[in-house]
């Protein structure tokens, strides 16, 4: 049997994930985007992925609007852009600060025009994430969509091509591989908070485990860590 077949053959019986990567070429391994425990900043989704094509991602954004619209990646990088060095604190204890590079809420909001009745967004993501967050806490400062990650195009695996940095809520909030934007009148449930998790998500006095730091750190507020 040669290799080709071999692989075939596997596919078909279903394992071939345990065909090893050395067994295969380039062209025939497949990326897919799941968490890990990576040095620096850890990588999460609700599962597996795969990596987006940017070259034909679009953000559709509508719902309680009055221009709802289309965009491309080129689209959203014509926008007014800003930048902020800003740390994303995870639930789970754990945090990562990093350059983000992409524009305001508000900017998005005076293209599209929401309604008065709109008081909350309603994000959908590439993995079937979706979370609701309030106009009033989008247009706090310091709340940013995020299309450059440290100077560069945000990486795949950190929620490229779009995704929100909220700075002082948990990470949950922070949608990642933003696919779509619904203005709404009333807040939903968002994914984790079908599972108890709160649906303000401020983050709260405790101890963090500051990964691009490589220590721990107490926070003795609410909100944005200082440090």
């Amino acid at each position: 049997m040669d290799r080709r077949t071999f692989i075939r053959y596997m596919t078909m019986l279903g394992v071939g994930s345990i065909i090893p990567n050395s067994f295969l070429s380039a062209g025939e391994i497949e990326r897919i985007l799941d968490n890990e425990d990576r040095e620096g900043f850890y990588i999460r989704f609700i599962k597996p992925i795969k990596p987006l094509d940017t070259s034909k991602w679009l953000l559709k954004v509508g719902g309680l609007c009055d221009n709802p619209q289309t965009f491309t990646l080129n689209d959203i990088k014509k926008l007014t852009k800003e930048s902020q060095v800003s740390r994303m604190k995870c639930v789970e204890s754990w945090s990562s600060k990093a350059k983000w590079g992409g524009f305001r809420p508000k900017v998005l909001f005076d293209l599209v025009k929401p309604k008065k009745q709109a008081k909350y967004l309603y994000f959908y993501s590439a993995d079937d994430y979706y979370e609701y967050i309030s106009l009033e806490d989008l247009l706090k400062p310091r709340v940013i969509f995020a299309y450059e990650m440290n100077d560069g195009p945000l990486p795949d695996i950190h929620g490229g091509p779009l995704r929100l940095l909220i700075p002082f809520k948990y990470g949950y909030k922070s949608v990642k591989t933003i696919l779509k934007l619904d203005f709404v009148e009333k807040e939903g449930t968002g994914y984790w908070s079908n599972f108890g998790y709160s649906k303000e998500a401020t983050i709260q006095k405790g101890t963090d485990h500051a990964l691009d730091l490589d220590t721990y750190k107490i926070l003795t507020k609410e909100g944005e860590p200082d440090y």
